[in-house]
C-alpha cells in the first residue's frame, strides 16, 4: 500500500471514531445512530430502486421501437438489438438481486423493514416471550 493510500485511511478512521461512539441507541442526536443511518438509506433505496428499473424498462422500449421501426436499415437493427441486450441484463440483474436479498433476509432470520421474525417456538395457549 502506498503512503497516501494509508494516510488517507489513517484520517477518514479517525474522522470517524465519533459516529461509532455515538452509535448505540440514545446518543446526542437519535438519527445519528446505525439504525438510523441504515433507516435513512433504506428509505432512499426504497425510492431509487423503483425509479431505475423503470428506466431499464423504457431503455429496453426504446430499442425495442428502435428496432421494429429500423426495419429497413441494418444499423438501426443493430443498436436496437443492442439496447434491448443491454435492457434485458439489467432488468435480469435487479430481478436476480431483488430475490437474492430477499432469500438471505428470510435465510438470517429479518422480515420486511428489518424487523426480526419471531422464530422462538411457543407452546400454544402460554405467553411467547422473545429473547
Amino acid at each position: 500500500m502506498s503512503k497516501l493510500l494509508k494516510k488517507t485511511m489513517f484520517v477518514v478512521g479517525v474522522a470517524l471514531l465519533p459516529a461509532f461512539a455515538l452509535a448505540q441507541e440514545g446518543g446526542v442526536n437519535p438519527s445519528i445512530t446505525v439504525s438510523g443511518i441504515l433507516g435513512r438509506i433504506h428509505s432512499v433505496m426504497q425510492i431509487i430502486v423503483p425509479i431505475i428499473m423503470t428506466l431499464a424498462l423504457l431503455y429496453f422500449l426504446w430499442g425495442l421501437s428502435k428496432y421494429v421501426l429500423g426495419a429497413g436499415n441494418d444499423e438501426a437493427q443493430k443498436e436496437g438489438r443492442s439496447m434491448i441486450i443491454h435492457g434485458i441484463i439489467a432488468l435480469f440483474v435487479m430481478a436476480a438481486v431483488w430475490g437474492l436479498v430477499a432469500v438471505l433476509s428470510r435465510s438470517v432470520g429479518v422480515g420486511i423493514g428489518g424487523n426480526p421474525i419471531n422464530i422462538v417456538p411457543g407452546v400454544p395457549g402460554s405467553r411467547n416471550v422473545s429473547p
